[in-house]
């Protein structure tokens, strides 16, 4: 046996391009790639991964420094999961240690043991079981309740009280304190058992011929689900999960907001006998941990979960589901810009397994992929109820008198659907009370001190935010400028509208849903359910409502100001409008009775709006599409956007100056570069921005030049002085 220390290689997290070399220590297992280390690196200790094992460095052995500690007795990457990172890190120009620590939960990140993290469990004792929760409550209410709870429920713990009112951790140690209760620390337990359902609903032909598509896959294919709002799209990943799971395959689930996720579990949970484990950024580090090992481990049956659960081990791999698959949440904007959708698709490739994508409004990309045979199009014309889609109205505004964005007309319809029994839900992509604070005397704004952006005002806190980069400051009670006590808000937000509905409908409940509103864990789904059981007859909210949501008793929705996204500097401005206005029109109508959707606009003759309410989605894609091809521009082109950031003006403009004559060097034919340009928002949070826009007809062309130019940016002397991102194929390019 050789006395020579194996070498091995580790990629770190941190924008670096290349990995380290290091001896693995005497009397450590045998080196695998995959196993997380950690490392001397410079003064600090690292967590990395090992990537190579058995590699001759080109440092002499008496520089290569020793592994501190071995963490994994086994690859917490599997080959598949490993092999996925390293393609996404090499298509996205991305350092691959940040790649990977990206792909890890943050316990894993930080070094702790790849193993479910345990926590405090309150059980009924035998004494506590047989004990009369009621003649408890007399003396201690809380504990009775507690008590009857662990009655029925046999364990408890910290996530079961996530709305409760008052201190449980106290009532639960007094009920111990009785000997009707006991605390242990036990395992975490992750997953949700699923019920099943003996009777689900019958699909129809359209729906049918989607499900067995899915189900017959034996290998890859990327499967379109392209179906209108409530054709029952979920109806058919159910269909199709099922058989996965029957065959004891898994099925993983990537949806794009947390707030779809609780209602996705429990309609899962109510149609599948299995196990379900959840992953997204609102659950502790521990129970996203737990979820991850229950998925690598084969326990977790389904797996649902946000962009990252893409990275989420397989034991036993049969179905990927992406839902609303156009939905810009499910590329990741900072860090390691990856696309949760098409590294689904790659995944699969990877697997030889279906991929299903959904929406009702699908990107163009997508449909360009169907379009040429790459990708299977089923498409679900009629809703799964049978009920009509809804008819579109469309208000003109000119010379018609406002009440803080709200129409006569609008009014009037609301007031129709309330009074034979409906709900109304309001639209308005905008929080906050007002976008603007004005003094009415100088004509100063409140301005963000590190953005260029005018500061939202927030009535109900009385506070100014930067929607950007998150200042906050209290309104003060005078202007600044010339001490007049005369403060005006202008324009709308959700609060604003909030209120002029409260004084237009006083005995009619109003719950608005944003992000303001919904902070508290569990307040979405406590005003939804508020909606669903008709305590609130209008809702009122900003994208949030706009997807994904049930409410079988709306029959009217307005969308107060569609004119946000009309003349967007963006190219895809359009799509994003297109999609947003047809998703929350969406939910009117989904039931017995008739649906309408009433539009508020300044420019009612605008394309846009009259092909999408004379002909649908579908033609407006098709012009878009047309328009593209023409312009050059995705997907009939393939694009990069280098942004550089940096405290003065100067200096992220001399990098991407230095960017543009080094790609000029490589000779690359059919790369164009546009820039450098200021950022359309120049400064924010302190700091001035710029770009540099990368085209080409071809995406290998694109790469081409991508691949050696990527590694020597940093080489650059004017990139020390910036903080610099490549985000390849970019979905917003302001």
């Amino acid at each position: 046996m050789s006395n020579v220390a194996p070498i091995v290689r580790v990629a770190v997290p941190g924008p670096l391009h290349t990995a380290f070399d290091y001896r693995w220590p005497r009397g450590a297992s045998a080196p695998d790639a995959g196993i997380r280390v950690r490392i001397p690196f410079g003064r600090r200790q690292l967590v990395g991964v090992v990537v190579e094992t058995d590699v001759t460095s080109e440092l002499p052995a008496g520089k290569l420094r020793t592994v501190t500690d071995v963490l994994d007795t086994e690859p917490v990457f599997p080959d598949e999961l490993r092999g996925l990172v390293r393609w996404a890190a090499d298509y996205y120009h991305h350092p691959l240690g940040d790649a990977l620590a990206t792909a890890l939960p943050a316990l894993l990140r930080q070094g702790r043991p790849a193993v479910p993290s345990s926590e405090k469990t309150w059980r009924a004792t035998a004494e506590g079981l047989d004990a009369d929760a009621d003649a408890l409550a007399r003396r201690a209410p809380r504990q009775a309740a507690l008590l009857a709870r662990l009655q029925r429920e046999r364990r408890l713990t910290a996530a079961h009280f996530p709305d409760w009112q008052g201190d449980w951790r106290g009532g639960l140690d007094r009920l111990a304190e009785r000997g009707l209760a006991e605390a242990v620390q036990a395992p975490a337990d992750p997953l949700a058992q699923g019920r099943g359902d003996a009777n689900p609903p019958t699909l129809n032909d359209d729906q049918r011929a989607a499900a067995e598509h899915l189900q017959a896959c034996a290998a890859f294919e990327a499967v379109l689900v392209d179906g209108v709002t409530g054709s029952g799209k979920t109806a058919v990943y159910l269909e199709a999960i099922e058989s996965v799971t029957r065959s004891g395959r898994q099925a993983l689930v990537i949806v794009p907001e947390i707030g779809l996720t609780p209602q996705l579990v429990e309609r899962f949970a109510a149609r599948l006998p299995c196990a379900i484990a959840v992953l997204h950024s609102g659950l502790s580090d521990g129970e996203r941990l737990g979820a991850w090992i229950a998925a690598r481990d084969g326990r977790a049956d389904v797996i649902i979960g946000t962009r990252s659960a893409i990275f989420t081990p397989l034991a036993r791999p049969g179905l990927i589901v992406v839902d609303e698959e156009h939905d810009g949440s499910l590329k990741q904007q900072d860090g390691f810009r990856y696309s949760a959708r098409d590294l689904a698709v790659a995944r699969g490739s990877r697997l030889g397994i279906p991929v299903a994508l959904g929406s009702a409004t699908p990107s163009l990309e997508t449909l360009y992929n169907a379009d040429r045979g790459r990708y299977r199009r089923f498409h679900l014309p009629n809703r799964a109820t049978g009920a009509p889609m809804p008819r579109f109205r469309l208000l003109d505004l000119r010379g018609q008198p406002l009440r803080d964005g709200l129409s006569s007309g609008l009014v009037e319809h609301v007031r129709e659907h309330l009074g034979h029994g409906g709900q109304a839900l309001l639209f308005l992509n905008r929080r906050g009370y007002a976008p603007t604070l004005l003094c009415h005397e100088c004509g100063w704004v409140a301005e963000c001190d590190r953005c260029d952006a005018r500061l939202t005002f927030h009535r109900h806190s009385r506070r100014m935010h930067c929607h950007h980069c998150d200042a906050d400051r209290p309104v003060p009670t005078a202007c600044p400028e010339c001490a007049s006590p005369d403060l005006r808000p202008l324009g709308l937000g959700t609060e604003r509208v909030e209120s002029a509905l409260e004084a237009a409908f006083p005995d009619t409940g109003v719950v608005r849903v944003d992000r303001d509103s919904t902070r508290r864990k569990g307040e979405f789904d406590r005003r939804l359910d508020a909606a669903r059981r008709g305590e609130a007859r209008i809702l009122l909210g900003t994208q949030m409502l706009a997807k994904g949501h049930h409410l079988p008793a709306v029959t009217l929705v307005g969308i107060i100001d569609a004119d946000q996204g009309l003349f967007g500097a963006d190219f895809r401005a359009p799509e994003r409008l297109a999609q947003l206005v047809v998703q929350v029109a969406g939910r009117a109508g989904r039931a017995e009775r008739p649906g309408e959707v009433v539009i508020q606009t300044h420019h009612p003759e605008h394309p846009l709006l009259q092909v999408l309410i004379r002909e649908g989605y579908g033609q407006f894609a098709r012009e878009a599409l047309a328009e593209r091809e023409l312009a050059a521009l995705p997907p009939f082109s393939s694009m990069a956007l280098l942004r550089a950031e940096a405290v003065g003006v100067e200096a992220p403009a001399r990098f991407l100056r230095a960017a543009a004559e080094l790609a000029g060097e490589l000779g690359v034919e059919d790369v164009e570069c546009l820039g450098p340009m200021p950022a359309p928002m120049e400064r924010r949070a302190g700091r001035v921005r710029a770009q540099l826009l990368l085209q080409s007809a071809s995406r290998a062309g694109l790469h081409r030049l991508l691949t050696p130019w990527v590694p020597r940016l940093a080489g650059l002397p004017a990139a020390r002085r910036v903080r610099w991102s490549l985000d390849v194929d970019p979905v917003d390019t302001l």
